[in-house]
């Protein structure tokens, strides 16, 4: 796995964290998430798609350097979906962002995962937001 690297692509027009294509799951701890990587690679997904985000990263590329307020208002639940995010990792959660963009590669992500503990987790597909169970 990785570390997170961020991208121009993986925000909306309007600035909001959307990366399209890939699942975020957030996990209570570091190791949590790293324990997630592994399985998955187990699972056959390659480390090149996966990527370990951390509190850090969410701060200053997700929410923005200057947190919540600095985000752009959302329509849509994008912006309610980046706030949460922020909100675990200002608990000191840790995330795992995975490039899935079928649904094969999604249902394998979940099997993999059964029974981790995942906090949250939600697949970012062209135009839905769905939310990840495990």
């Amino acid at each position: 796995m990785r570390p997170f690297q961020f991208d121009s692509g993986m925000k909306t027009l309007r600035g909001v964290f959307y990366p399209t294509g890939w699942t975020v799951l957030m996990f209570p701890s570091e190791q949590g998430a790293r324990d997630a990587g592994r399985k998955l690679q187990d699972a056959g997904i390659a480390d090149a798609d996966m990527m370990l985000m951390t509190p850090q990263d969410f701060r200053t590329h997700i929410a923005g350097a200057a947190g919540d307020d600095d985000m752009l208002p959302s329509a849509g639940s994008e912006g309610d979906t980046v706030r949460r995010l922020a909100e675990l990792a200002a608990q000191g959660h840790y995330g795992v962002m995975v490039h899935a963009p079928s649904r094969e590669a999604s249902d394998r992500i979940a099997e993999a995962l059964k029974g981790c503990p995942v906090a949250y987790g939600q697949k970012y597909r062209t135009l839905v937001i769905e939310d990840i169970e495990t």
